[in-house]
C-alpha cells in the first residue's frame, strides 16, 4: 500500500512520541495530555495522581500541561477537531463555559467505580468534581503579627506596598472581586463597588499575580505579606518552611468545586476516563487530603481529618454550611467585561 506524505509524517511523529515516551503504544496516538492548574496543583498531581494513573494503566504515557482554565478553553477551541488536550480541569465559571461551547464529553458515570460515592454536588454528568477549593486570607505570620480577620484588613495603612492579588482570569481573582463588592453592598450581578474598592487598594498593592500559583511564589520570595489566597495553594510552601498562614475572613471564605472533564474529540477518551477515575478514587483523594497537599476531598469514603478538619470543616455538610458558594452562572454573564476593565484600570 502506498503511503501519502501526510500519513508518513503522522507515522514519523508517532514513532518520535513512542521514543520520547517508552510507555506509549501504537494504539495510543500520542501521550494523554492533562491540563492541570499551575503551582501546588501541578506538584500534587505530578506526585500523586499521575503515578496512581500510570500504575493502574500499564505505565501509559501522560503529559501534564499546567495552565489557567481560560487558557485551556482557548487552546481546545482553537483545534476542536483535533484537540491538543485530553483532560481539562475547571473551576465553576470556566466549566460552564466549556460545557456551553460543546468542548467536553458527558462523563460515562455508568461504568465508573467511584462516581456514586461522590457527594451529590460533585456528581456532575458533564464532568465530576474530585476536589473542593477554599479561598480566604493568606498572610506571613512573621511580618503580620495580628492575624487578619476580614477582607477589609487588606486596605489597612500598615499594609501599604505589601498586598498581593491575582488578575481576574483566575477564579480566585474574580471570586474575590465579587466578595469585596458584596462587602460594600454589591453582588454577582453588580461589582461596581468592588472596582471602587480596588482603586482604593492601589497604594497597598505590591503585585498583581498572573495566577494563584504565582501569587504563592510571591510569599516565598518575600514580595508580599498578605493576600486573598487558596487554602491548598500555600500548603506546599508551608511544608518547605515558608512562613505563611491561612484564615477564613469573618465575611465567609469562598468555596467552590473543581471539575474534571474529557475533552470532546480526544483521541485518548478511554485513558482520559481512567485518569478521572484515579482522581475520584478514595486512595488518591486520601493522599491529596494529607500534608503537604491538603486538598479537600469529595469522595464520601474519605473522612476529613488533620489540618482540613481543624481549619476548614470536619465534613462536607459543615463545609457547605460555613462557606460562601457563589452563583457562577450569574458571574459568567459579565465576567469578560470585568476582566477587560481590570486589565485596563488596575496597574501598579
Amino acid at each position: 500500500m502506498m503511503l501519502d506524505r501526510r500519513r508518513l509524517l503522522t507515522s514519523a511523529l508517532t514513532l518520535g512520541a513512542m521514543h520520547a515516551f517508552p510507555g506509549l503504544s501504537l494504539a495510543q496516538a500520542r501521550p494523554l495530555v492533562f491540563a492541570t492548574f499551575t503551582g501546588s496543583w501541578e506538584e500534587a498531581h505530578k506526585a500523586v495522581l499521575v503515578p496512581a494513573f500510570r500504575k493502574a494503566n500499564a505505565d501509559a504515557a501522560i503529559v501534564l500541561d499546567p495552565m489557567l482554565s481560560v487558557d485551556q478553553i482557548a487552546k481546545v477551541n482553537a483545534a476542536k477537531a483535533n484537540p491538543p488536550i485530553d483532560v481539562m480541569l475547571h473551576d465553576p465559571g470556566p466549566a460552564l463555559v466549556a460545557i456551553g461551547q460543546d468542548l467536553v464529553e458527558p462523563f460515562p458515570a455508568d461504568k465508573s467505580a467511584y462516581f456514586k460515592d461522590l457527594i451529590p454536588e460533585a456528581q456532575d454528568a458533564m464532568g465530576p468534581a474530585p476536589f473542593f477549593q477554599v479561598v480566604g486570607l493568606t498572610y506571613n505570620p512573621e511580618t503580620v503579627k495580628t492575624p487578619p480577620t476580614s477582607w477589609a484588613d487588606l486596605w489597612k495603612p500598615e499594609f501599604k506596598g505589601k498586598v498581593g492579588i491575582t488578575n481576574l482570569n483566575s477564579t480566585l481573582g474574580t471570586g474575590w472581586l465579587v466578595e469585596i463588592a458584596r462587602m460594600r453592598g454589591g453582588s454577582e450581578a453588580n461589582v461596581d463597588e468592588g472596582f471602587k474598592a480596588l482603586e482604593e487598594l492601589k497604594p497597598n498593592l505590591a503585585a498583581v499575580a498572573a495566577n494563584p500559583g504565582a501569587l504563592a511564589t510571591l510569599f516565598q520570595q518575600g514580595q508580599i505579606d498578605i493576600s486573598p489566597g487558596n487554602f491548598n495553594a500555600i500548603q506546599i510552601l508551608k511544608a518547605r518552611g515558608v512562613p505563611v498562614e491561612f484564615v477564613a475572613p469573618k465575611e465567609g471564605a469562598i468555596a467552590f468545586k473543581t471539575t474534571i472533564h474529557i475533552v470532546k474529540n480526544s483521541p485518548n477518551k478511554e485513558l482520559a476516563f481512567k485518569l478521572i477515575e484515579a482522581a475520584l478514587s478514595p486512595e488518591v483523594q486520601t493522599i491529596l487530603m494529607n500534608s503537604p497537599y491538603l486538598i479537600v476531598p469529595t469522595n464520601t469514603k474519605v473522612a476529613m481529618t488533620g489540618e482540613i478538619a481543624k481549619v476548614l470543616a470536619k465534613d462536607t455538610a459543615e463545609l457547605k454550611k460555613k462557606f460562601v458558594f457563589q452563583d457562577w452562572k450569574k458571574i459568567n454573564e459579565q465576567r469578560a467585561s470585568w476582566i477587560e476593565k481590570f486589565n485596563r484600570d488596575i496597574k501598579i
